[in-house]
């Protein structure tokens, strides 16, 4: 320890989180004074603030003209369940799962909805082989495992003639990754991941082949109210151009908008994705570098670029879960990584968030503190032995 020198360079900003995630870069509350706030969200300044959420949202995102983006209640949660409880049950269904949040939404297709789904689960760090997948069934996965760093590379498995529906939770992934919209036909998200925005919203945007099936079916279990989405056997039209089932933060949205903004400002989609795959190069470069540490993901091409998920490989660590939870301590006293450790289903390890909002640059500065960590906490194992 005596030898050891901290490094000189810090991150000018240590939010590594991955959820919710850093702010834009120059954030201020200031940027957040023309929201119509103690105004109702169905007056026209509010209705005119969500549709311009949604339209810029298709704008960014490169959403077909013809699929529909609703402002949900419940952050990407409510919108995976929205989807499931009104979509699911028409078709068989198959389960896809390869870390924590497909897990649950294993439980709620099997548990809850009682469906006899075929579930196919992959180990932290792998996903399913998706050559394997029957898309004639409904099909249900994450793009991006948020626990788990690994993600889907590309949409080439799922057919475009496929009868079942692709429900995907894309929530770390919408804004940093590119999705394949003709391979989609539910997609979701939460405004608090890529953006940086705040919680308790989601999005869910529907292709026609889900609105088609959302006006043809109606599932055999009673839908609460917040998960309506259909009157009369209709898509209730205005959900998906600002008219919100339930009062949303006219404040959130606000927020919403200034990230979407500062999104074009980087070059919309294509900078967003330049930026967090730079951010993620640079953890996979110092992996490279160091043979102590290496990412979970065991396939490069699967390797998420948003949500890294880290392992310790020294064979002088005997007590991984401790070994990390005292690296991810010992940068957060030190103020230049917070919230940096596995999710707690997630092996043991570090989470780093590279999304969009998080500067190369302050990435860069943290490597060297993760190797100054790392080498403090070897020489505690050994004054300990």
């Amino acid at each position: 320890m005596a030898d050891l020198t901290a490094p000189a360079a810090r991150p000018a900003n240590p939010r590594f989180s991955s959820g919710p995630c850093a702010k834009i870069p120059g954030y201020s509350l200031d940027m957040l004074a023309d929201a119509p706030l103690g105004r109702s969200h169905r007056a026209a300044v509010g209705k005119s603030k969500l549709a311009e959420a949604i339209d810029l949202t298709r704008e960014i995102l490169g959403v077909p003209a013809d699929y529909r983006i609703g402002i949900v209640p419940g952050s990407d949660t409510g919108a995976v369940e929205m989807a499931m409880w009104s979509l699911l049950g028409a078709r068989p269904v198959e389960m896809l799962a390869w870390e924590s949040f497909g897990e649950g939404w294993v439980t709620d297709a099997v548990k809850q909805l009682k469906l006899d789904a075929v579930v196919k689960k992959a180990d932290y760090g792998r996903i399913v082989d998706l050559a394997t997948v029957d898309f004639d069934k409904d099909v249900v996965f994450t793009w991006n495992g948020t626990t788990s760093g690994v993600r889907v590379p590309n949409g080439d498995a799922i057919p475009a003639d496929r009868a079942g529906l692709t429900i995907c939770d894309a929530t770390s992934a919408a804004f940093a990754m590119d999705l394949p919209w003709d391979k989609l036909d539910v997609v979701t998200f939460s405004w608090q991941k890529v953006l940086g925005g705040e919680g308790a919203h989601g999005m869910l945007i529907l292709s026609p082949r889900a609105v088609e099936r959302l006006e043809t079916y109606t599932p055999a279990w009673p839908l609460p109210k917040i998960f309506r989405l259909t009157s009369k056997s209709k898509l209730i039209e205005g959900i998906f151009v600002g008219e919100t089932i339930n009062t949303p933060s006219m404040l959130a949205v606000e927020d919403y908008l200034v990230s979407l903004k500062w999104a074009k400002s980087v070059g919309g989609l294509k900078g967003l994705v330049a930026r967090a795959e730079a951010n993620a190069k640079v953890v996979w470069d110092f992996c490279s570098a160091n043979p102590w540490i290496a990412n979970l993901a065991e396939d490069p091409a699967t390797a998420s670029t948003t949500s890294v998920c880290l392992k310790f490989t020294d064979p002088r660590i005997t007590d991984g879960a401790a070994f990390a939870k005292a690296i991810a301590k010992r940068l957060e006293k030190a103020g230049v990584a917070l919230d940096v450790g596995a999710y707690r289903d997630a092996p043991p390890g570090l989470r780093i968030w590279c999304g969009s909002t998080v500067e190369t640059a302050d990435v860069a500065a943290l490597m060297p503190w993760l190797a100054y960590a790392f080498e403090a906490e070897i020489a505690e194992l050994a004054k300990a032995a």
